[in-house]
């Protein structure tokens, strides 16, 4: 099993130059019958440790986030939060803006969100914390020179008369 953790942390930080992950309750998880035995095979703190080690070594970015933050739960499109889902829920659709997610690779898009990254499907960070009443802010100066004046062209000759 060691060996296989090393490869695979290896390949990881090889393949990646950030690195986010999400802090589990493994201690937790394993008290549950249905997951303990497949939990404490699997190694999961080992992972962690080789994944921070190799990421200093090589000098990758590594970022653990809280395990409160609710990364299934949560569309990774629009930042509505659904409220709680069974494990047995794989997939599920937001009520908000309709987007079908599933739940894995929502909760990735969500992980690289709150680790401060930007974002699958090409979408930069910024735009996904600003869609979500995160606190970026377009000066307005940069405004002025991108955006069309809401005024009206003879409000403008008027002004400046």
């Amino acid at each position: 099993m060691t060996d296989f953790l090393h490869k695979l942390s290896t390949e990881i930080i090889n393949e990646n130059q950030v690195i986010v992950l999400e802090d589990l309750n493994v201690s937790g998880m394993v008290k549950n019958r249905k997951l303990s035995r497949a939990i404490s095979d699997l190694g999961w703190r080992q992972f962690r440790t080789f994944l921070e080690g190799k990421a200093e070594k090589y000098g990758r970015e590594f970022q653990v986030i809280s395990r409160w933050e609710p990364t299934s739960q949560t569309c990774s499109c629009c930042g509505f939060k659904g409220g709680k889902l069974d494990l047995s829920v794989r997939e599920w659709e937001c009520l908000n803006c309709g987007r079908k997610h599933d739940r894995d690779t929502n909760a990735a898009i969500n992980i690289l969100v709150a680790g401060g990254h930007a974002s699958s499907g090409g979408a930069a960070l910024t735009e996904t914390l600003n869609g979500r009443g995160g606190k970026h802010k377009t000066t307005a100066k940069v405004a002025a020179v991108n955006e069309t004046s809401t005024r009206s062209e003879s409000f403008k000759q008027r002004a400046s008369v």
